[in-house]
């Protein structure tokens, strides 16, 4: 199964919704990384259910254990392993599952492929398996931030219809976390909350945009031809539970320009650096990063587990309805910021890496 991520910076997730635990075992850790359970908690504590009003009631605490790989408050260069235990569940929600697959879920493909699922809570594929992917991207962060102050913000730009006009080169975290939705508007953020809340009185989801941008990212990284950059972007985030949709720079948009309204012109800035006058490609030009803003989108499909009547099959193949029982997000933006931030780091980390043991050896 594909439940590891990277090349030299290895993360292995483990772990299902309503099982003891969840967690993931780094490998590839540079040594005297200096972290600590503090560093990682503060973006488990972005990503846990009940956070607010427009999240899911579950209310775990997610509180993260280091059990090997750290000494002294510094990693070893060993597997680092963190755990979560799961405590806040009720198995009885589900047991409608057992038999009944729900629409767009992950139900019907896992038992058709392994003939057989954990259906409490959606076992592997429920959105808690992104626990382990979170705690992982703290520690990326760390290594990213100590080799260039690498700065990685994600926000929600869009709701439904709803979307904010957003400058990011000059957005904050502390703007992002200034609201429950995480959108650095706050005249377009209420009427996102609004939105959602409207959503959830009447049992049904919602979906939306996340972008992210990396400031400070070191040139040079990502590996043509299979490899590059921005592939492995789009892997990382299309991999996250309801994604649905991928851009770069200008993405879609820049089928509406001509190639001269859209290269991104070369100048020499006052310092003597190499820059683009625009930067339509979005950081990433042959797959390579330039320097420049990395700047990406993620498409978010509305939850699929809703509490509405739904017509639905059994694995005994007879035509039934089903209405989802259990806690669940009318909207994951919000709890998938911290997750898209994450994906991000691990894989800019890893290229980092890569690109330090094939380019830095002879140089």
């Amino acid at each position: 199964m594909g439940n590891t991520f990277g090349k030299l910076f290895r993360v292995t997730t483990f772990g299902e919704s309503h099982g003891g635990v969840v967690g993931v075992i780094i490998d590839g850790c540079p040594p005297c990384l200096e972290i600590s359970e503090i560093d990682i908690q503060k973006d488990l504590n972005r990503r846990r259910p009940g956070q607010s009003k427009i999240t899911t009631t579950r209310n775990e605490t997610d509180q993260c254990e280091i059990v090997s790989g750290i000494f002294n408050g510094l990693t070893l260069g060993t597997p680092i392993t963190i755990l979560v235990h799961n405590k806040d569940f009720f198995t009885q929600d589900y047991d409608e599952l057992s038999d009944k697959f729900r629409p767009s879920h992950a139900d019907w493909t896992y038992e058709t492929k392994y003939k057989i699922r954990n259906w409490q809570g959606g076992g592997r594929s429920s959105a808690r398996e992104t626990i382990g992917r979170v705690a992982a991207g703290a520690i990326a962060k760390k290594v990213l931030e100590q080799f260039n102050k690498v700065e990685i913000i994600s926000y929600v730009k869009q709701v439904n219809y709803l979307e904010a006009i957003i400058n990011p080169d000059k957005i904050t975290f502390e703007q992002v976390e200034n609201n429950l939705i995480r959108c650095p508007d706050p005249k377009i953020a209420n009427q996102m909350i609004s939105l959602i809340e409207d959503t959830k009185k009447n049992n049904d989801s919602i979906g939306g945009v996340i972008e992210c941008v990396v400031r400070n990212s070191p040139k040079g990284l990502g590996e043509p031809v299979f490899d590059k950059l921005e592939a492995d972007l789009a892997k990382a985030v299309m991999s996250l539970p309801a994604s649905k949709g991928f851009e770069i720079g200008s993405g879609f948009r820049g089928t509406l320009m001509t190639g001269s309204q859209h290269n991104d012109e070369f100048y020499i800035d006052k310092i003597g650096n190499v820059r683009t006058k625009t930067n339509n490609s979005g950081g990433i030009q042959g797959g390579i990063s330039n320097g420049e803003n990395i700047i990406i989108r993620t498409a978010f499909k509305p939850i699929a587990t809703i509490g509405l009547k739904q017509k639905t099959v059994t694995s005994g193949n007879l035509e039934v309805f089903l209405t989802s029982k259990g806690r669940h997000d009318p909207c994951v933006l919000p709890r998938a910021v911290p997750m898209v931030d994450a994906m991000v780091a691990l894989v800019l980390c890893d290229h980092l890496l890569r690109w330090q043991a094939q380019c830095k050896v002879l140089n």
